[in-house]
C-alpha cells in the first residue's frame, strides 16, 4: 500500500484504478472521482477541505470490513438477523444507491457510452423507487410481523389482542409475496451486456459497471439470507406463538 505521502501526490485516477473501492470512498466525503482524474489526491482534498489523512483512514477502515456468515447468523436470535438486515437497508440507500446514481447522472464525455448512460438515466431511477418501495414493504409488514411475535412471546398482549394479531398476514403469505430484486437488475445486466466492457475502456465506465456488478451480488446475498435464514426462523416464531397461545386458551 502506498505511504500517506504517496497518496497525497498520486492523481485521483490513478488511485481509484488501483483501487475502486477509492471511488466509494471519496463520494462518502462529497467528491466525484471523474471530475478530478489528472488532479493530485492534495489538491482535490485543499479544494473540498478534506484532510487526506481522514480519506486514507476511511479507506483503510472499508478495507477491514467484514460480513458475518450465513452460520453465525443463524446462531444469533431473529431480532439480531432484523437488525443487521436493517442495518443493509440502511447501507443500500443512504451510500450504495446515492453513489450509483452519482455515477449514472455525472458520466459524460465518453462518446461512446452516451446512448447507454442515457438509457441508463431513465432506468436507475425507475429501479431505486421500486427498490426502495420494497424496503419500505419489507420494515413495515414483515419486520413489524416479527416485532409483534415477539411481543405476544413476551406476553405483551392479552389473548383477545393476541388472536387478532394471528389473524393477520402470517409469515407464510409473506414468504410467498417475498420479490427478489433480480428481475430489475436483469435490464440493466442486458444493457450493460453482463457488465462486459473491453480493457481499455474509460475509467468511469469501469467503476460504474464494477459497482453495478458488486450491487447485484449483494442483492442476491441479502435476498438468500431473508429466504434461507429470516423466513425460517419467523415462522418458527410464529408456530411457537400459535402454541402458547392455544396453550393459555386451554387452561384458561
Amino acid at each position: 500500500m502506498r505511504s500517506p505521502n504517496d497518496f497525497e501526490k498520486a492523481l485521483v485516477g490513478d488511485l481509484v484504478s488501483e483501487n475502486y473501492v477509492f471511488a466509494a470512498v471519496l463520494h462518502y466525503f462529497g467528491i466525484s472521482f471523474y471530475q478530478y482524474p489528472t488532479q493530485s489526491l492534495e489538491e482535490v482534498c485543499k479544494k473540498h477541505r478534506v484532510h487526506a489523512s481522514q480519506l486514507i483512514a476511511e479507506l483503510e477502515a472499508w478495507a477491514l470490513q467484514q460480513e458475518p456468515s450465513s452460520e453465525e447468523l443463524f446462531l444469533n436470535p431473529i431480532e439480531v438477523l432484523v437488525a443487521y438486515l436493517k442495518k443493509k437497508h440502511y447501507y443500500f440507500v443512504r451510500q450504495e444507491l446515492p453513489f450509483l446514481s452519482n455515477l449514472i447522472s455525472g458520466i459524460s464525455g465518453e462518446p461512446d457510452f452516451g446512448p447507454l448512460i442515457a438509457d441508463l438515466r431513465i432506468m436507475f431511477p425507475l429501479f431505486v423507487e421500486d427498490f426502495i418501495h420494497h424496503i419500505h414493504e419489507e420494515e413495515s409488514r414483515l419486520f413489524k410481523r416479527i416485532e409483534l411475535l415477539q411481543d405476544i412471546e413476551l406476553d405483551l398482549f392479552s389473548i383477545h389482542d393476541a388472536l387478532i394479531i394471528l389473524e393477520q398476514e402470517p409469515i407464510s403469505n409473506l414468504a410467498d409475496q417475498h420479490e427478489v430484486h433480480d428481475d430489475e437488475m436483469e435490464g440493466i445486466r442486458k444493457l450493460t451486456s453482463d457488465y462486459f466492457l473491453k480493457e481499455d475502456a474509460p475509467l468511469p465506465m469501469k467503476v460504474l459497471y464494477h459497482e453495478l456488478q458488486n450491487f447485484e451480488r449483494e442483492l442476491h446475498i441479502h435476498a438468500k439470507i431473508e429466504d434461507e435464514l429470516l423466513f425460517p426462523k419467523a415462522v418458527e416464531l410464529e408456530r411457537e406463538v400459535l402454541r402458547q397461545i392455544r396453550k393459555k386458551i386451554k387452561t384458561n
